[in-house]
Protein backbone atom coordinates (compact mmCIF):
# COMPACT_ATOMS: atom_id res chain seq x y z
CA UNK A 1 0.00 0.00 0.00
CA UNK A 2 2.76 2.24 0.69
CA UNK A 3 4.77 1.46 -2.37
CA UNK A 4 1.52 2.27 -4.39
CA UNK A 5 1.07 5.92 -2.54
CA UNK A 6 4.79 6.49 -3.05
CA UNK A 7 4.70 5.64 -6.80
CA UNK A 8 1.46 8.13 -7.29
CA UNK A 9 3.54 11.15 -5.29
CA UNK A 10 6.43 10.72 -7.60
CA UNK A 11 3.92 11.19 -10.44
CA UNK A 12 2.31 14.36 -8.03
CA UNK A 13 5.81 15.74 -7.88
CA UNK A 14 7.00 15.16 -11.78
CA UNK A 15 3.22 16.72 -13.12
CA UNK A 16 4.32 20.29 -10.67
CA UNK A 17 7.38 20.07 -12.17
CA UNK A 18 6.06 20.21 -15.59
CA UNK A 19 3.22 22.77 -15.09
CA UNK A 20 6.36 25.07 -13.64
CA UNK A 21 8.41 24.02 -16.80
CA UNK A 22 7.49 27.09 -19.27
CA UNK A 23 7.00 25.17 -22.80
CA UNK A 24 4.45 23.24 -20.86
CA UNK A 25 2.33 26.16 -19.76
CA UNK A 26 2.94 27.42 -23.93
CA UNK A 27 1.13 24.41 -24.65
CA UNK A 28 -2.05 24.60 -22.87
CA UNK A 29 -4.11 21.97 -24.10
CA UNK A 30 -0.96 19.73 -22.46
CA UNK A 31 -1.13 21.76 -19.09
CA UNK A 32 -5.05 21.73 -18.75
CA UNK A 33 -4.84 18.05 -18.88
CA UNK A 34 -1.62 17.98 -16.25
CA UNK A 35 -3.31 20.54 -14.64
CA UNK A 36 -6.64 18.37 -14.07
CA UNK A 37 -4.38 15.51 -13.18
CA UNK A 38 -2.16 17.75 -10.63
CA UNK A 39 -5.51 18.40 -8.82
CA UNK A 40 -6.87 14.93 -8.96
CA UNK A 41 -3.18 13.88 -7.33
CA UNK A 42 -3.51 16.36 -4.38
CA UNK A 43 -5.57 14.84 -1.65
CA UNK A 44 -3.23 11.77 -2.27
CA UNK A 45 0.13 13.36 -2.02
CA UNK A 46 -0.67 15.08 1.41
CA UNK A 47 -2.24 11.96 2.66
CA UNK A 48 0.57 9.86 1.94
CA UNK A 49 3.17 12.22 3.30
CA UNK A 50 0.50 12.64 6.15
CA UNK A 51 0.99 8.30 6.63
CA UNK A 52 4.58 8.85 6.40
CA UNK A 53 5.06 11.36 9.18
CA UNK A 54 2.73 9.36 11.61
CA UNK A 55 5.16 5.80 10.68
CA UNK A 56 7.65 8.09 11.83
CA UNK A 57 5.95 9.03 15.13
CA UNK A 58 5.14 5.40 15.74
CA UNK A 59 8.67 4.55 15.67
CA UNK A 60 9.68 7.48 17.96
CA UNK A 61 6.59 6.62 20.46
CA UNK A 62 8.80 2.86 20.48
CA UNK A 63 11.95 3.95 20.80
CA UNK A 64 11.07 5.50 23.96
CA UNK A 65 9.38 2.59 25.33
CA UNK A 66 13.35 1.63 26.16
CA UNK A 67 13.11 4.02 28.31
CA UNK A 68 11.54 3.70 31.99
CA UNK A 69 11.23 6.98 32.85
CA UNK A 70 9.06 7.63 29.48
CA UNK A 71 7.34 4.24 29.36
CA UNK A 72 3.87 4.83 30.30
CA UNK A 73 3.67 8.32 28.38
CA UNK A 74 5.16 6.86 25.18
CA UNK A 75 2.60 3.66 25.53
CA UNK A 76 -0.17 6.33 25.83
CA UNK A 77 1.40 8.21 23.10
CA UNK A 78 2.03 5.05 21.00
CA UNK A 79 -2.19 3.91 21.07
CA UNK A 80 -3.08 6.89 20.35
CA UNK A 81 -1.26 6.79 17.14
CA UNK A 82 -1.84 3.28 16.33
CA UNK A 83 -5.74 4.42 16.61
CA UNK A 84 -4.78 7.21 14.32
CA UNK A 85 -3.25 5.22 11.82
CA UNK A 86 -6.16 2.44 11.66
CA UNK A 87 -8.64 4.99 10.20
CA UNK A 88 -5.66 6.53 7.94
CA UNK A 89 -4.93 3.20 6.58
CA UNK A 90 -9.00 2.88 5.70
CA UNK A 91 -9.29 6.27 4.27
CA UNK A 92 -5.78 5.29 1.93
CA UNK A 93 -7.76 2.12 0.83
CA UNK A 94 -10.86 4.15 -0.16
CA UNK A 95 -8.19 6.64 -2.04
CA UNK A 96 -6.41 4.05 -3.86
CA UNK A 97 -9.58 2.38 -4.60
CA UNK A 98 -10.05 2.73 -8.44
CA UNK A 99 -12.84 5.37 -10.10
CA UNK A 100 -14.82 4.60 -12.70
CA UNK A 101 -13.23 6.86 -15.93
CA UNK A 102 -16.85 7.69 -16.65
CA UNK A 103 -17.55 9.35 -13.60
CA UNK A 104 -16.62 12.92 -14.22
CA UNK A 105 -18.73 12.45 -17.32
CA UNK A 106 -22.16 15.09 -17.72
CA UNK A 107 -25.20 12.90 -18.47
CA UNK A 108 -28.45 12.53 -20.31
CA UNK A 109 -31.05 12.22 -17.63
CA UNK A 110 -34.44 10.38 -18.29
CA UNK A 111 -37.73 10.15 -15.89
CA UNK A 112 -40.79 8.57 -17.59
CA UNK A 113 -43.53 7.45 -16.07
CA UNK A 114 -44.00 3.41 -15.16
CA UNK A 115 -47.37 1.89 -14.13
CA UNK A 116 -49.52 3.46 -12.30
CA UNK A 117 -51.54 5.51 -14.99
CA UNK A 118 -51.99 9.37 -13.80
CA UNK A 119 -50.53 9.06 -10.72
CA UNK A 120 -47.40 7.34 -12.25
CA UNK A 121 -47.22 10.74 -14.25
CA UNK A 122 -47.39 13.01 -10.48
CA UNK A 123 -44.87 10.94 -9.37
CA UNK A 124 -42.23 11.50 -12.12
CA UNK A 125 -43.12 15.14 -11.69
CA UNK A 126 -41.99 14.80 -7.65
CA UNK A 127 -39.04 13.33 -9.09
CA UNK A 128 -38.23 15.68 -11.49
CA UNK A 129 -38.50 18.53 -8.87
CA UNK A 130 -36.23 16.58 -6.15
CA UNK A 131 -33.84 15.95 -8.76
CA UNK A 132 -33.38 19.52 -10.37
CA UNK A 133 -33.68 20.34 -6.50
CA UNK A 134 -30.35 18.66 -5.94
CA UNK A 135 -29.07 19.82 -9.20
CA UNK A 136 -29.19 23.31 -8.63
CA UNK A 137 -27.64 22.13 -4.95
CA UNK A 138 -24.60 20.89 -6.35
CA UNK A 139 -24.26 23.39 -8.61
CA UNK A 140 -24.84 21.91 -12.18
CA UNK A 141 -26.22 23.22 -15.23
CA UNK A 142 -29.70 21.79 -16.20
CA UNK A 143 -31.24 21.72 -19.46
CA UNK A 144 -34.59 20.22 -21.07
CA UNK A 145 -34.06 18.43 -23.84
CA UNK A 146 -37.58 17.09 -24.70
CA UNK A 147 -40.92 17.16 -22.16
CA UNK A 148 -43.88 15.23 -22.92
CA UNK A 149 -46.24 16.32 -20.05
CA UNK A 150 -48.65 13.97 -18.12
CA UNK A 151 -52.69 14.47 -18.45
CA UNK A 152 -52.96 15.74 -14.95
CA UNK A 153 -49.98 17.25 -13.97
CA UNK A 154 -46.29 15.85 -14.25
CA UNK A 155 -44.67 14.01 -16.91
CA UNK A 156 -44.74 11.10 -18.96
CA UNK A 157 -41.27 11.79 -20.35
CA UNK A 158 -39.02 14.04 -19.51
CA UNK A 159 -35.39 14.12 -20.80
CA UNK A 160 -32.58 16.56 -19.26
CA UNK A 161 -29.14 17.37 -19.90
CA UNK A 162 -26.79 17.78 -16.70
CA UNK A 163 -23.36 19.08 -16.78
CA UNK A 164 -21.25 19.56 -13.57
CA UNK A 165 -18.63 18.18 -11.97
CA UNK A 166 -18.61 14.54 -11.32
CA UNK A 167 -22.22 14.24 -12.30
CA UNK A 168 -22.22 10.44 -13.46
CA UNK A 169 -20.26 9.74 -10.32
CA UNK A 170 -22.84 10.88 -8.75
CA UNK A 171 -26.33 10.01 -10.99
CA UNK A 172 -25.11 6.34 -11.98
CA UNK A 173 -26.85 5.13 -9.02
CA UNK A 174 -30.00 6.46 -10.21
CA UNK A 175 -31.22 4.02 -12.93
CA UNK A 176 -33.74 1.64 -12.76
CA UNK A 177 -37.59 1.83 -11.28
CA UNK A 178 -38.55 3.85 -8.46
CA UNK A 179 -41.69 2.76 -6.41
CA UNK A 180 -43.99 5.12 -4.53
CA UNK A 181 -46.87 4.00 -2.34
CA UNK A 182 -49.03 7.15 -1.33
CA UNK A 183 -53.09 8.05 -1.28
CA UNK A 184 -53.19 9.99 -4.47
CA UNK A 185 -55.16 13.04 -4.87
CA UNK A 186 -57.69 11.70 -7.15
CA UNK A 187 -58.35 8.44 -4.55
CA UNK A 188 -61.86 9.75 -2.63
CA UNK A 189 -61.68 6.47 -0.37
CA UNK A 190 -57.94 7.24 1.08
CA UNK A 191 -56.61 3.69 -0.68
CA UNK A 192 -53.10 3.61 -0.49
CA UNK A 193 -51.61 3.41 -4.42
CA UNK A 194 -48.04 1.79 -5.89
CA UNK A 195 -47.23 3.31 -8.91
CA UNK A 196 -43.71 3.25 -10.74
CA UNK A 197 -41.41 5.98 -12.84
CA UNK A 198 -38.24 4.85 -14.22
CA UNK A 199 -34.66 6.94 -14.59
CA UNK A 200 -32.32 6.07 -17.22
CA UNK A 201 -28.76 7.72 -16.71
CA UNK A 202 -26.33 7.69 -19.62
CA UNK A 203 -23.00 9.27 -19.69
CA UNK A 204 -22.02 12.00 -22.50
CA UNK A 205 -19.35 11.13 -24.52
CA UNK A 206 -17.16 13.53 -26.43
CA UNK A 207 -16.98 12.90 -29.96
CA UNK A 208 -13.35 11.73 -29.59
CA UNK A 209 -13.57 9.34 -27.00
CA UNK A 210 -16.57 7.16 -28.84
CA UNK A 211 -14.31 4.73 -30.55
CA UNK A 212 -16.59 3.28 -33.43
CA UNK A 213 -16.10 3.06 -36.64
CA UNK A 214 -18.32 5.08 -38.61
CA UNK A 215 -18.43 2.46 -41.51
CA UNK A 216 -20.15 0.69 -39.45
CA UNK A 217 -22.33 2.63 -38.91
CA UNK A 218 -26.38 2.95 -40.43
CA UNK A 219 -27.86 6.76 -40.08
CA UNK A 220 -31.25 6.93 -40.93
CA UNK A 221 -33.73 10.49 -40.06
CA UNK A 222 -36.85 10.46 -39.97
CA UNK A 223 -39.54 12.45 -38.94
CA UNK A 224 -40.54 12.42 -35.29
CA UNK A 225 -44.11 12.09 -33.76
CA UNK A 226 -45.67 12.80 -30.40
CA UNK A 227 -45.45 15.97 -28.33
CA UNK A 228 -42.08 17.81 -28.50
CA UNK A 229 -42.01 20.98 -30.34
CA UNK A 230 -43.38 22.48 -33.45
CA UNK A 231 -41.01 20.90 -35.45
CA UNK A 232 -42.51 17.61 -34.72
CA UNK A 233 -43.79 16.29 -38.21
CA UNK A 234 -42.80 18.93 -39.94
CA UNK A 235 -38.69 18.24 -40.84
CA UNK A 236 -36.74 14.64 -40.27
CA UNK A 237 -35.36 15.58 -37.11
CA UNK A 238 -35.49 12.45 -35.51
CA UNK A 239 -32.33 10.26 -35.51
CA UNK A 240 -31.79 6.61 -35.63
CA UNK A 241 -28.26 4.31 -35.81
CA UNK A 242 -27.83 0.91 -36.31
CA UNK A 243 -24.42 -0.53 -35.66
CA UNK A 244 -23.88 -3.29 -38.23
CA UNK A 245 -21.75 -5.50 -36.78
CA UNK A 246 -23.66 -6.32 -33.35
CA UNK A 247 -27.19 -5.14 -34.74
CA UNK A 248 -27.95 -2.76 -31.38
CA UNK A 249 -29.99 0.44 -32.45
CA UNK A 250 -30.26 3.86 -30.59
CA UNK A 251 -32.89 6.52 -32.19
CA UNK A 252 -33.46 9.44 -30.17
CA UNK A 253 -36.50 11.96 -31.57
CA UNK A 254 -36.44 13.92 -28.15
CA UNK A 255 -33.92 16.69 -28.91
CA UNK A 256 -34.97 20.18 -30.69
CA UNK A 257 -32.82 19.61 -33.66
CA UNK A 258 -31.27 16.15 -35.52
CA UNK A 259 -27.89 17.38 -34.28
CA UNK A 260 -28.63 17.05 -30.85
CA UNK A 261 -30.73 13.95 -31.59
CA UNK A 262 -27.58 12.33 -33.43
CA UNK A 263 -25.88 13.74 -30.64
CA UNK A 264 -27.87 11.81 -27.95
CA UNK A 265 -28.40 9.17 -30.13
CA UNK A 266 -24.32 8.42 -30.74
CA UNK A 267 -23.92 8.54 -26.09
CA UNK A 268 -26.86 5.81 -26.29
CA UNK A 269 -25.43 3.86 -28.86
CA UNK A 270 -22.05 3.46 -27.09
CA UNK A 271 -23.59 2.81 -23.72
CA UNK A 272 -25.46 0.11 -25.18
CA UNK A 273 -22.35 -1.48 -26.79
CA UNK A 274 -19.62 -0.80 -24.08
CA UNK A 275 -22.77 -2.79 -22.06
CA UNK A 276 -22.79 -5.77 -24.06
CA UNK A 277 -19.13 -5.93 -24.50
CA UNK A 278 -18.79 -5.74 -20.44
CA UNK A 279 -21.63 -8.35 -20.39
CA UNK A 280 -19.57 -10.76 -22.56
CA UNK A 281 -16.43 -10.64 -20.40
CA UNK A 282 -18.15 -9.87 -17.16
CA UNK A 283 -15.65 -11.00 -14.41
CA UNK A 284 -16.76 -11.72 -11.02
CA UNK A 285 -16.19 -8.65 -9.93
CA UNK A 286 -18.23 -6.64 -12.52
CA UNK A 287 -21.31 -9.15 -11.75
CA UNK A 288 -21.06 -7.67 -8.42
CA UNK A 289 -21.03 -3.91 -8.80
CA UNK A 290 -23.71 -4.21 -11.39
CA UNK A 291 -25.88 -6.03 -8.87
CA UNK A 292 -25.06 -2.98 -6.37
CA UNK A 293 -25.39 0.22 -8.62
CA UNK A 294 -27.89 -1.77 -10.73
CA UNK A 295 -27.66 -2.19 -14.64
CA UNK A 296 -30.74 0.54 -15.82
CA UNK A 297 -32.93 -2.42 -16.70
CA UNK A 298 -36.39 -0.78 -16.42
CA UNK A 299 -37.40 -3.69 -14.38
CA UNK A 300 -35.46 -3.18 -11.66
CA UNK A 301 -37.08 -2.11 -8.70
CA UNK A 302 -34.25 0.17 -7.11
CA UNK A 303 -36.00 2.20 -4.51
CA UNK A 304 -39.53 2.68 -2.62
CA UNK A 305 -40.72 5.79 -0.97
CA UNK A 306 -43.50 5.15 1.45
CA UNK A 307 -45.06 8.19 2.05
CA UNK A 308 -47.40 7.27 4.87
CA UNK A 309 -44.34 6.09 6.96
CA UNK A 310 -42.47 8.91 5.59
CA UNK A 311 -39.75 6.12 4.61
CA UNK A 312 -37.30 5.58 1.68
CA UNK A 313 -35.72 2.73 1.60
CA UNK A 314 -32.75 1.93 -1.38
CA UNK A 315 -33.21 -2.35 -2.06
CA UNK A 316 -29.76 -2.65 -3.51
CA UNK A 317 -27.92 -2.15 0.09
CA UNK A 318 -30.98 -2.85 2.53
CA UNK A 319 -30.69 1.24 3.73
CA UNK A 320 -33.51 2.91 5.24
CA UNK A 321 -34.06 6.34 5.94
CA UNK A 322 -37.36 8.01 7.59
CA UNK A 323 -36.96 11.71 6.01
CA UNK A 324 -39.16 11.10 3.11
CA UNK A 325 -40.10 15.00 2.89
CA UNK A 326 -36.41 15.54 3.23
CA UNK A 327 -35.42 13.54 0.41
CA UNK A 328 -38.48 15.00 -1.72
CA UNK A 329 -36.97 18.20 -1.00
CA UNK A 330 -33.22 17.56 -2.84
CA UNK A 331 -31.38 15.87 0.29
CA UNK A 332 -30.07 12.70 -1.49
CA UNK A 333 -26.96 13.65 -0.28
CA UNK A 334 -27.10 10.82 2.53
CA UNK A 335 -28.45 8.23 0.08
CA UNK A 336 -25.85 8.62 -2.73
CA UNK A 337 -22.52 8.24 -0.41
CA UNK A 338 -24.41 5.34 0.87
CA UNK A 339 -24.28 3.77 -2.48
CA UNK A 340 -20.81 5.18 -2.86
CA UNK A 341 -19.36 3.58 -0.20
CA UNK A 342 -21.14 0.09 -0.69
CA UNK A 343 -19.67 -0.02 -3.86
CA UNK A 344 -15.84 1.08 -2.92
CA UNK A 345 -16.58 -1.96 -0.20
CA UNK A 346 -16.82 -4.01 -3.10
CA UNK A 347 -13.99 -2.93 -4.73
CA UNK A 348 -12.32 -3.42 -1.90
CA UNK A 349 -13.56 -6.63 -0.78
CA UNK A 350 -12.42 -8.25 -3.75
CA UNK A 351 -9.01 -6.63 -3.31
CA UNK A 352 -9.31 -4.00 -6.58
CA UNK A 353 -6.61 -0.90 -6.11
CA UNK A 354 -5.32 1.04 -8.03
CA UNK A 355 -2.16 -0.05 -10.41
Amino acid sequence: MLDKLASIYDRYIYIQEQLNNPDVAGDMERFRKLNKEYKKLEAVAETYLAYKKLLTDVDSARELLADPEMREMAQQELDELNDRRKILEEDIKVILTPKDPEDEKDVIFEIRSGTGGDEASLFAGDLYRMYTRFFDAMGWKTEVISVNEGTVGGYNKIVLEINGDNVYGMMKFESGAHRVQRVPKTEAQGRIHTSAATVAVIPKMEEEEININRADLKIDTYRASGAGGQHINKTESAVRITHLPTGIVSESQDGRSQHKNKEIAMNQLYQRIMDAQKSAKASELEAQRRSLVGSGDRSEKIRTYNYPQNRVTDHRINLTVHNLDQVMEGNLKTIIEALQVAENATKMEAGQLVE
